[in-house]
């Protein structure tokens, strides 16, 4: 698509410091360019494959604070993001970002702290969303409401991680609107729900690489059908239950 905000993500491997952790992850080592061609982007793996690392180095490159929220949050109570930002080149579409959000499961608790006090300001526009007054799902499921527009940029690591099946199949219907109104998602997930969004593009960084892959041949979607189509027998030899 032409009209993506987010076109190319460029690494500069020379910029990484030698002794950086970074050197150690092995889909990253040697990428120098991915092209990203759909309004959806998902980036899958097991865990400890980068994916997180590489979604949080472009949401950083591209302006959003570190641990979530609008590119209009600046704040840090743990400054735990890694250098690969700054080796990162950002290729971008013509089109103008109006609205964005990162959202990172492991930091949202901090960031609707840091709404509410924002909201405090008497020049703030807009009442707080309460969020901690709601469950870790309900509060996700606010936020896309409210900051989730047609024409935005959303950068969403393991969204899925608070919400039930249903309320991924809402957030699915969501992410898949908003791409049909010009509005570009990259996700790191494990969600089989939320990998199968039509027309979605998936990177898997599995097997030492970065490498696009179909629905179908993703470790959440095979391990998902595998337990659902053969749970008396998988459950067996897992627990020891075949007379081993």
């Amino acid at each position: 698509m032409d009209d993506l905000f987010i076109k190319k993500i460029w690494i500069d491997q020379d910029r990484i410091p030698r002794g950086s952790y970074l050197r150690g992850i092995e889909a990253l080592r040697g990428v120098e360019e991915l092209k990203l061609t759909s309004a959806v982007t998902f980036f899958v793996g097991e865990n400890g494959t980068g994916k997180s690392t590489l979604l949080e180095a472009v949401a950083v490159a591209y302006g959003f604070n570190p641990e979530g929220g609008t590119r209009n949050y600046s704040f840090s109570t743990y400054d735990s993001h890694s250098e690969l930002c700054q080796a990162m080149r950002i290729g971008k579409g013509y089109r103008r970002v109006r609205w964005g959000y990162f959202l990172r499961a492991e930091s949202f608790y901090n960031v609707a702290t840091k709404e509410e006090e924002y909201a405090q300001d008497p020049f703030c526009p807009v009442p707080s969303e309460e969020l901690h007054m709601r469950s870790h799902g309900e509060s996700f499921l606010a936020v896309v409401q409210k900051h989730f527009r047609p024409d935005g940029l959303y950068i969403l690591d393991e969204p899925e991680a608070a919400l039930s099946p249903q309320r991924q199949l809402t957030l699915l219907m969501e992410i898949h609107r908003l791409a049909q109104q010009g509005a570009q998602f990259l996700i790191a997930s494990h969600s089989p729900i939320l990998l199968g969004i039509p027309d979605g593009e998936i990177w898997s960084f599995d097997d030492g690489e970065i490498h696009r892959v179909e629905y179908e041949e993703t470790e959440s979607y095979q391990v998902t059908e595998l337990f659902i189509n053969n749970r008396a027998y998988l459950l067996k030899r897992l627990l020891g239950g075949d007379g081993a």
